[in-house]
Parts: structure tokens; C-alpha cells; sequence
């Protein structure tokens, strides 16, 4: 590869690729209708030209250009003509992708884009075509139980940081000390979530976030949903490659989300960061493809090609069709680094993501190997970090917020302080514990930071006042019932307004319930029209009233009343967890179902609660607080009076007194629907392993966690065919 004087500069002709995002696409579906695929976003206009060779165009593909989208039913194809098909539009569609994500120059109309999904969508469900690795998979798949552990390809280690320009002069003296001819990759800090995305012979294999540095948690589902991440690389890509990201939230998309949250009654995130950290490991992948992630790629890990310096990675990536940063360049010394700092400092409220800072990297790799490590960072990078935002003013106020999950937030209300451009009126106090730490009341005076550039929150009092504040003892939406838990103080009453969207979404959702067709956007409109103020107001629910909604139709009134009549015959364990009680999962509720009818645990004490196993304090508290509450119990009382009807289904005995740990993913199976099983038929099934543990069964892409405790336990471990044979050959 050439080396360029600057990045990211793949050949002299190429021209820079736009990293901007202005807005996201709204989505316009129905209630009950899926989502074809992630939001696309709109670009920059006037952006210069693509460079067609670094992507090649799929050959003799007719789904590229002007493709003919009236197709022939589904059914006049026999299996092979379905594959070849299927392969085309899978190729045709991943490279629609690229060009629309990542090079700002897309070739089809959406509609046109729409109807070449949709065909392939049917094709993959007609056939059973389906792939992993389909760019259908970047709708979402199934929810997944938890996320597994998995080691990284190499240590992900942290930086070197300061804000202080002596400090990175300093680094710069410890290198040319040891290394004489030292340039510097100079590249912004993105303000995001990093992870780790590898490619086995070309496909995307998985995709896990940093965590410790060492193992992180794999988040592949999820990652996959984010248009700008490739499926499938180019024929002459590394048979290996492991790459490292960062997942951002651009900074309208985020506005846009906040905006859809605050309208619904949920909390707002308190920046992208944490908006994109939080959506990325979220159970449901459906989820994550309905929000706006993108991702910028800007180190290869490890690799079996061969590269000898950074600017030669970043090539690669871009050549592969990575998305990359063009903020991206090469300086000559430690002052250009400062310059470049100095400049996007200045500049970076102008970009469309979050940066905190910039990253100066020795462009040689073989300097950067007779550098090292320490155990926690690299020797040859130093973050050289924007300064903090912040500004004194006055606290006029402290009122409390309720958010979805019933939780009471402080929030100050402050003579409005100019911070560097950002007019700020309110700030978090996160809760009662920290209000007391810094000493903030009305009428103090204090210092507001942005954290992370985003969210305003008081960090220090400068000057106290005779002011005082304590929780409310009473919800101040709906007055009712407030419990403490740690730091943390919650409203018991699950039909509380703040609460009630959350609560409809989680009842409905497929492991409680199973009620199709009641989102984010049916339960909005379910609440906002007020024909649902609680759960049990599903069940009285009339066709007209739902075909009046707007979106709605007769079929989607059909459909919805039909899967509440469904749902009614089910198991107690299920019902108990669609209740949506503070830290009742999935497990929690079944063994709450085998200790208890739903009368006794209605009537059941925090000791009581306490004898069953896995529920501690916490639990029995949250539970027994939550039928201490007039309204929840008046609640579970009306859905049985419409028809609902848990029962303890019985248990047989066939794996009476096996317990078993799962780790990673057995095919076939969800988590649930394995836990499921083995507990109708007399198995434990638990999260950890232990000395009371009979087996572990070792699925795909598994953690190394448990495998280790395994091993020290000396716990028998079983791969899925071991599990078929041994265990579920006994049902």
C-alpha cells in the first residue's frame, strides 16, 4: 500500500467521504406492522463524489441499477432458482448499504430499496433462506436472555489522558527518548461506545464490547443492526480480521429519540453516549435497529494480512468499506497534535457526533512494538482531552421527576447560566444520596458541568444556603406508595401515568404475555386516546374504539383482539413476570409460581418470600411492596375478572434434581424456551455455576466466565450435541 501524508487517504484520486448526519428517517409504519430495516439517514447534500473502485459493484446483478422490482409469486419458484436469487439481492442490497451509509451516493430510490428487501425477506421466509448474516438481520432478531461473556482477539487497553498540554509534550519526550523518526496519527476522541468487530473469512462474526479489556460482552444481534457495519467484505479481504469501533449516536438522532422519549413519559437519556452504551446492550434487537446508531471504525486489531503502519490500517479499512472518520490526518511532531486539538476544540460543535477529545498515535508499528504496553495502556497513544464545560449559578428550585420504571429523580431548577454557548436551566441530582453529598438546596449556589458535553449536572457547591430537601413519602404523579432501595427511592404503583407505557410494553412483550402488536407506538396510542389507565384495561378493549385510532385499521383491531383472548390461558410463572415487579425476571417468577398460588403470593410476607430460593431482600422487599399496593392488587383482580387465568401448570419429574447452567447459544432454542423446558420437567435451571451445579452446557459463542468457574467446581461440561443426547432424549 502507498503511504500517504495524510489520512484517510486510501489512493491520490479518491475524494473524501462526508461523515455528517443530518436528520433520521421517521418511521411510518403501523402498530402491528414489523419494521423492513433500520432507519436510513439523511446526508449532507453537495458531498463530492464516490469513488466507485473501493467497493466494486456487484457484476451482472440486476437488483443494482434499474432493477425490475415486479416480481413473480414467491411460489412459481422452485428451491434453486429461490437461492440464486436470494444471493443476488443479498449482494445487490448489502452493497445499496454501503453506498447509501457510508459513501453518501446511493443508486436506488427507497422505495426501489424497499421493494428489493421485502423480496428478499419473503424469498428467506418461503424457503427458509434464512442467514445470520442476511441483510435482513439488520431489522433485529429474537430477543436474547442475557449477553454472553467472551474473550477479546487482543487486549483492548485504555489511554494515556489529560487535558493538560505539558502532559502530552511529556509523552512525546518519553518517545523520542526511545524512538528517533515519530509521526502522529492525529484522530478525534469519539464520545461513544467501543467494540470489537471480527470477520472470518470474509463474514461477520461477532461483535463484543470492551469491558474489562480482556473479555467483554457479545453484542453481534446488535451490532448487526447498524446499516454502516459490513456483513460481508470484498472477495479480497483478510481470510481474519479484527477491527475496533465506535458506536455512536449522532447528535439529531438523539434529539429526535429524546424527543420520542419525554412524549411518551419515559426518562431522556442524559447524552448520546449513554444513549448508544445503553441501547448496544439492550436484550432486543429490534429495539436497537428502530434507533439511530452509526459507527466509526479507526484501528484493525489483529489480522492475517500484513501491515506495518497505521496508515496502512486505516487504507485497509477503508478499502473494505469500512466507514471511517475524514477528521482523521498525520502530523510530524507533538505541536501539530496541539494544533489540531486547538482546531477541532473550536470546531466540534459543528460535527454530528460527540468527541471529548483528540488521540495522537505513532503511525509506525514497528516503533509502536519496541514501545509496549503497560498492563493498562499502551505506551504509544495519549488522549489529549477537550476541557470540561462548566458554570456557576443559582439553584431557584428542586422538584422530582418519575421515570418509566417508577423511579424518583431530583432535579435542580437554576437561574439560567450561559455554558459555552448552551443556555442551562436544570440539572440531575441523580437522587437523595448524592443531594446530601454535595450539600445542594434551594437558594445554594453551584457549579454546573456538561457532562459529556450534554447533560448539565451540578458537580460542586460553591456556597450553601439555609435551604432544605427531603424525598416525597408519596409518588408526585399519582400519590402513590414510595419505597427506598439503597440510594434509589420508586413509586410501587404500576398503573402510575409516569409508568404506565413501560408497563404495557413489558406486559405485552413475548416471554410475558406474548401479545402481538403492542410496541412503542400501540402503546402510545393505547394511552394517549385513554383507553388503557392500566393493565387489566387491555382486556376491555372494544373494535371500534381501536379501528378510531389513528394508524389503525380493522385488521390491526382484529389482530390485537384476538391475541388478548389468547393470552389469557396462561402459566403462573409467566403471568407473575408480565406483572413487570422490580427485579422479578424470568426465573424469579417461575420460582415464585412453584412456592406460591397466586392467592398465597398475594398474601405472602417479606419472610415468607425470602424461603424461596434466589429471592433475597431486595427481591421480597420489591415484591411484597408491590402487593402492599391497593392499585396493583386491584389490578391483577380485574384481569382475572376478564378472563385471564394463571395456573401453575404441573411439573413432571423426568430431570428431578439436575440443575444445569447454560452458556452461549444452543440452535433451536431461545434461552427461555430451554429454561422452560427443563423446569416443566423437574430441572433447576440457574446463572451461575456452582458447586451444586450437574452440568454446564456449552452452546455457541459462549462466555469464559462460567467455563472457568466449571472447571474449578469440577462441573461436567456438554456441548449441544452432548446436551440432545444426555439430557433432552429424557423428555
Amino acid at each position: 500500500m502507498t503511504v500517504a501524508p495524510t489520512l484517510p487517504t486510501v489512493r491520490p484520486e479518491t475524494t473524501k467521504l462526508p461523515a455528517a448526519i443530518i436528520a433520521p428517517t421517521p418511521r411510518e409504519t403501523a402498530p402491528t406492522t414489523p419494521m423492513l430495516r433500520p432507519s436510513r439517514y439523511l446526508f449532507v447534500s453537495g458531498a463530492p463524489p464516490f469513488d466507485s473502485e473501493m467497493v466494486e459493484e456487484p457484476a451482472d446483478n440486476p437488483y443494482v441499477r434499474d432493477p425490475d422490482t415486479s416480481f413473480a409469486p414467491a411460489e412459481d419458484l422452485n428451491a434453486a432458482d429461490a437461492r440464486e436469487q436470494v444471493r443476488r439481492l443479498r449482494d445487490a442490497i448489502e452493497y445499496h448499504d454501503y453506498r447509501y451509509y457510508v459513501a453518501n451516493d446511493p443508486v436506488v430510490a427507497d422505495r426501489t430499496y424497499d421493494a428489493l428487501f421485502e423480496r428478499l425477506q419473503e424469498l428467506e421466509d418461503a424457503f427458509d433462506l434464512r442467514d445470520e448474516n442476511s441483510p435482513t438481520r439488520r431489522v433485529g432478531g429474537e430477543p436474547i436472555d442475557e449477553l454472553e461473556t467472551v474473550e477479546h482477539v487482543a487486549p483492548l487497553l485504555s489511554l494515556q489522558s489529560s487535558g493538560d498540554a505539558d502532559e502530552i509534550r511529556a509523552f512525546d519526550r518519553r518517545i523520542r527518548d526511545r524512538v528517533a523518526d515519530v509521526r502522529y496519527s492525529a484522530e478525534p476522541k469519539f464520545d461513544g461506545f467501543s467494540v470489537e468487530v471480527v470477520y472470518e473469512g470474509g463474514a461477520f462474526d461477532r461483535a463484543v464490547t470492551r469491558g474489562d479489556g480482556r473479555e467483554g460482552e457479545d453484542v453481534s444481534a446488535n451490532v448487526r443492526t447498524i446499516g454502516s457495519v459490513p456483513l460481508h467484505l470484498p472477495d479480497d479481504a483478510p481470510d481474519f480480521l479484527a477491527v475496533r469501533g465506535e458506536v455512536y449516536m449522532p447528535r439529531s438522532g438523539f434529539q429526535a429519540l429524546n424527543e420520542r422519549r419525554i412524549e411518551r413519559g419515559d426518562d431522556p437519556f442524559a447524552n448520546p453516549r449513554n444513549a448508544a452504551a445503553g441501547t448496544v446492550r439492550l436484550l432486543d434487537p429490534e429495539t436497537v435497529a428502530d434507533r439511530p446508531l452509526d459507527v466509526f471504525f479507526y484501528d484493525v486489531i489483529d489480522t492475517s494480512a500484513t501491515l506495518d503502519s497505521q496508515i496502512e490500517a486505516f487504507d485497509l479499512l477503508r478499502e473494505l468499506g469500512f466507514r471511517v472518520d475524514d477528521e482523521t490526518t498525520v502530523v510530524g511532531d507533538v505541536e501539530a497534535v496541539i494544533d489540531y486539538r486547538d482546531r477541532l476544540a473550536d470546531t466540534r460543535d459543528e460535527l454530528e457526533y460527540e468527541i471529548d477529545g483528540v488521540v495522537a498515535k505513532v503511525v509506525d508499528f514497528d516503533a509502536r512494538a519496541q514501545l509496549g504496553s503497560t498492563a493498562r495502556h499502551p505506551r504509544w497513544a495519549f488522549a489529549y482531552k477537550f476541557p470540561a464545560r462548566t458554570g456557576e449559578t443559582t439553584v431557584e428550585r428542586i422538584v422530582v421527576q418519575v421515570g418509566r420504571t417508577g423511579k424518583l429523580t431530583p432535579v435542580a431548577l437554576l437561574d439560567p447560566v450561559d455554558v459555552q454557548g448552551v443556555t442551562i436551566s436544570r440539572a440531575t441530582l441523580h437522587n437523595a444520596a448524592q443531594v446530601r453529598r454535595l450539600g445542594v438546596c434551594e437558594g445554594a449556589s453551584v457549579r454546573i458541568e456538561r457532562a459529556g458535553d450534554v447533560i448539565p449536572e451540578v458537580v460542586e457547591v460553591i456556597e450553601g444556603s439555609d435551604g432544605d430537601f427531603a424525598m416525597p413519602e408519596t409518588c408526585p404523579i399519582c400519590d402513590g406508595h414510595v419505597v427506598q432501595e439503597g440510594e434509589h427511592h420508586y413509586c410501587t404503583n404500576a398503573s402510575c401515568p409516569a409508568q404506565l407505557r413501560r408497563s404495557l410494553q413489558h406486559f405485552c412483550s413475548r416471554d410475558a404475555m406474548d401479545i402481538e402488536g403492542v410496541g412503542t407506538e400501540a402503546a402510545d396510542r393505547l394511552v394517549e386516546a385513554g383507553l388503557v389507565g392500566s393493565l387489566a384495561d387491555l382486556y376491555t378493549l372494544g373494535r371500534d374504539e381501536l379501528v378510531a385510532l389513528d394508524g389503525w385499521g380493522e385488521r390491526s383491531a382484529d389482530n390485537l383482539l384476538a391475541e388478548l383472548e389468547a393470552s389469557k390461558a396462561v402459566d403462573l410463572g409467566t403471568f407473575v413476570y408480565a406483572l413487570g415487579i422490580r427485579h422479578v425476571g424470568t426465573e424469579r417468577a417461575r420460582a415464585l409460581a412453584a412456592a406460591f398460588s397466586l392467592d398465597d403470593l398475594l398474601d405472602a410476607s417479606v419472610e415468607d418470600l425470602r424461603s424461596v430460593e434466589d429471592v433475597g431482600p431486595e427481591v421480597a422487599e420489591a415484591v411484597a411492596s408491590y402487593f402492599d399496593e391497593a392499585e396493583n392488587v386491584e389490578t391483577v383482580e380485574r384481569l382475572l375478572a376478564a378472563g385471564v387465568s394463571p395456573e401453575r401448570r404441573d411439573r413432571g419429574d423426568e430431570l428431578d434434581g439436575l440443575t444445569v447452567v447454560f452458556t452461549g447459544s444452543v440452535p433451536g432454542y431461545t434461552r427461555s424456551e430451554l429454561t422452560e423446558l427443563l423446569e416443566t420437567h423437574g430441572a433447576s435451571v440457574t446463572s451461575s455455576v456452582s458447586g451444586e451445579t450437574d452440568y454446564l452446557v456449552v452452546g455457541e459463542n459462549p462466555g469464559t466466565r462460567k467455563r472457568e468457574q466449571a472447571d474449578e467446581e469440577g462441573v461436567e461440561t456438554l456441548d449441544p450435541g452432548a446436551f440432545e443426547e444426555r439430557i433432552l432424549s429424557r423428555l
